[in-house]
């Protein structure tokens, strides 16, 4: 394994501790180099160490303030492998932050992980809800006064806000979990049961983030104290995540974003906004969905943006906790 820095610097043991998961480029990049300069230690968790390292040394992020471990959050295996890493270290987790996500809208037919399941949903859901459920113990026993859990949510699979209702490819719906309820391997593409739609099993994959969060916060904020969110920082039009787009997408996109709808925040404004929801005493309130808005607007704070009725159904947060659990190997209730 591959570290940037020894990754128990004794000067900075005392330093509270935080996994971003996809932090080699886009937000998770620019957040670990925000909670870097605020005294954190960031554990940048990527596919690609090399690329991580390349990335924060770039940004002159000093290298005692973080290390890169290796994942790949589209193979359990490599998840578990992950977590029995940091365990080794001895570190303390104060904080979790689920942000990387494969977005492919190109593909016709499904790419599917070393489990069989379309990779869309495999990296961006099951790796994160089997990542959570594995360090949440290590989240409990931190001192840390403000443990928090923080996932990346999109306004696009949110259908309370305008984003959330765009027809192109559709918008995200779980339906009534058909696929999952068949095991959601081979011919299943798609969470609804549905024909597959590579746009549409990214959205749903982040719908089931935001679920997936609202469920965490109901099961277990109480007991623990754990404080669990998922944020909208804006729309960050030329974050890596767009670069299996086509290339006039990369192109027009970020301008109709900075110039129509005003959505657009740049990758550090991104990255400082994450930060905050991790560290400031602004954002102790759990179960919330924090958003700056569709538009941005100068000096505007964050506000608790609402999901819809459906996403922040119980019956539903139960029933899609239970299915990705028996995808992920997870006991159920």
């Amino acid at each position: 394994m591959t570290h940037a820095t020894p990754i128990a610097s004794a000067a900075h043991t005392a330093a509270p501790t935080v996994i971003i998961t996809g932090a080699s480029s886009g937000v998770g990049l620019y957040g670990a180099k925000a909670l870097a300069a605020r005294g954190w230690f960031v554990i940048m968790a990527c596919r690609d160490v090399a690329k991580g390292e390349r990335a924060a040394a770039a940004l002159g992020m000093s290298p005692e303030r973080y290390t890169v471990m290796p994942i790949d959050l589209g193979v359990q295996a490599s998840v578990r492998a992950f977590v029995d890493a940091f365990a080794a270290t001895g570190r303390s987790l104060d904080a979790l932050v689920c942000n990387a996500a494969v977005y492919l809208p190109r593909l016709k037919q499904p790419m599917r992980s070393p489990e069989g399941y379309e990779i869309s949903v495999a990296t961006n859901h099951f790796g994160h809800f089997l990542l959570a459920n594995l360090l949440l113990p290590s989240l409990e026993r931190s001192s840390h006064p403000s443990r928090r859990l923080i996932i990346l949510g999109t306004v696009t699979a949110n259908a309370a806000e305008f984003g959330g209702k765009i027809p192109i490819p559709a918008p995200a719906n779980l339906g009534e979990l058909a696929g999952l309820e068949a095991g959601f391997r081979d011919p299943v593409t798609m969470i609804d049961g549905g024909a597959f739609k590579a746009g549409k099993a990214y959205k749903d994959s982040k719908l089931c983030n935001m679920i997936t969060s609202r469920e965490l916060h109901r099961r277990f904020h109480a007991r623990t104290g754990v404080v669990f969110n998922t944020l909208y920082p804006g729309c960050v039009a030329d974050t890596p995540l767009f670069r299996h787009t086509p290339r006039a997408f990369q192109v027009i996109f970020p301008w109709f974003q900075k110039n129509i709808t005003k959505g657009y925040v740049t990758q550090e404004l991104a990255g400082d906004r994450l930060a905050q929801v991790v560290a400031d005493p602004e954002f102790t309130q759990s179960g919330v969905h924090w958003s700056w808005g569709n538009r941005q607007r100068a000096g505007r704070a964050a506000f608790a943006q609402p999901l819809t009725a459906r996403a922040s159904d119980e019956a539903l947060g139960r029933r899609l906790w239970d299915l990705t659990a028996q995808c992920t190997g997870l006991p159920t209730e």
